[in-house]
């Protein structure tokens, strides 16, 4: 794919994905696992092949079958490469997996950018190996210590673009950049005052309930992540807006952080890099709903590696046009959707012929380096007379 597509490899961009796969139980059979939850996990949800059950589903379909699917992107979006793993794969074992496929390449000296879920200590020494190096998003609130060193480490920011803001940080020998967006900062502290107004209704009279009610709305409340953040319990068992965690939380306000071990590009690049990693999320996006990845049927593992593969070069296809064309694959499909074939049948024969083309689909036509379809695709003669 670089040799064909001219592409520049120097930064790969790398996100999994999960797809499930349509089973033919009976309503009898799931509602038997409903009932035996127990069984189920031992004898009834069982898969020879790559296809397995997972509590942690992507698609939030942990009742069906799996597999996760890692895609390797560029710069532009060109995805270079796609693996299937099974649907209980780890992601020390993808990471190792697509490192040394992409090794086998001669792609040794590549700048990795990940997303925080493969933000570990062994993924990135792996990452290292060969001359390699990575740019990998760290959680705000991470139990890292050096993550919260970094957070915490005064500073000027750089304006990088209208709505991005950019200050490098060391700590114990680690790169970090703090990113800041404040856009991003006034939505967050937007949705962080409706969510303690919100909180406050609800408290509002639960002193006067019993102790064992207080706890049922302290317990059903702190189920909502969003809402566990700012509530806590007092010693006499009374619930109160955690005023130290509201201003914890406005810390984040807008900010993410990113840990990178590469010298060779500045904390700007590092993070429109980082950013640039929207095209890995954009590439599952467009594969299940432009391309329809889903519903898949298949159980045995070489038509589900086939079905994976054969999506990926359908993404890969309409990337390779949305680059040479400067346009969106939705605009292209309704400007092509307008050329027409019409079939008219008269006493003097019958021919096939399209319409017209307009001043736009050959501007795309050439950009593809494509020749327009044929006039007239078929004819056929009136029978000569005796």
């Amino acid at each position: 794919m670089a040799n064909l597509c001219n592409l520049e490899v120097d930064l790969v961009f790398f996100d999994t994905s999960s797809t499930y796969f349509e089973t033919e139980r009976l309503e009898e059979e799931e509602q038997e696992d409903e009932e035996g939850e127990e069984e189920v996990e031992e004898e009834g949800l069982v898969e020879s092949g790559i296809r397995k059950w997972s509590k942690h589903s992507k698609d939030h379909r942990p009742d069906l079958p799996q597999v996760v699917i890692g895609m390797a992107v560029t710069k532009a979006g060109i995805p270079v490469r796609v693996w299937t793993f099974e649907g209980t794969a780890s992601d020390q074992d993808i990471i190792k997996k697509v490192k040394d496929d992409l090794g086998s390449w001669g792609l040794h000296r590549v700048i990795w950018c990940l997303d925080r879920g493969f933000n570990s200590e062994e993924n990135r020494r792996y990452l290292q190996r060969a001359g390699g190096h990575y740019i990998v998003g760290e959680k705000l609130r991470s139990t890292s210590l050096e993550a919260a060193q970094a957070l915490g480490r005064q500073g000027r920011y750089k304006v990088v673009a209208g709505n991005l803001r950019v200050k490098e940080v060391r700590v114990s020998g680690e790169r970090f950049v703090v990113c800041h967006n404040p856009e991003r900062a006034a939505y967050d502290k937007a949705t962080r005052e409706n969510i303690v107004a919100h909180l406050q209704t609800r408290i509002a009279g639960s002193d006067t309930l019993a102790k064992a009610k207080r706890h049922e709305l302290y317990g059903a409340l702190r189920t909502k992540p969003g809402f566990k953040r700012f509530l806590r319990l007092t010693k006499e068992g009374k619930l109160r807006i955690d005023r130290a965690g509201v201003r914890r939380e406005a810390h984040f306000d807008g900010k993410y952080l990113l840990r990178s071990s590469t010298e060779r590009l500045s904390a700007e690049d590092i993070a429109l890099g980082y950013k640039a990693l929207y095209e890995a999320f954009r590439g599952w996006r467009d594969m299940k709903s432009t391309i329809d990845l889903r519903p898949v049927f298949h159980r045995r593992e070489d038509r589900i590696r086939a079905h994976v593969q054969l999506c990926w070069l359908g993404l890969l296809v309409l990337r390779v046009v949305e680059v040479a064309t400067a346009d969106t694959w939705r605009n292209l499909r309704n400007e092509l959707d307008r050329m027409h074939l019409v079939t008219l049948e008269t006493k003097e024969g019958r021919i096939a012929k399209r319409s017209a083309t307009t001043a736009r689909q050959r501007e795309l036509f050439s950009a593809l380096e494509v020749r327009e379809p044929a006039q007239i695709l078929d004819y056929e003669l009136p029978a000569p007379v005796a």
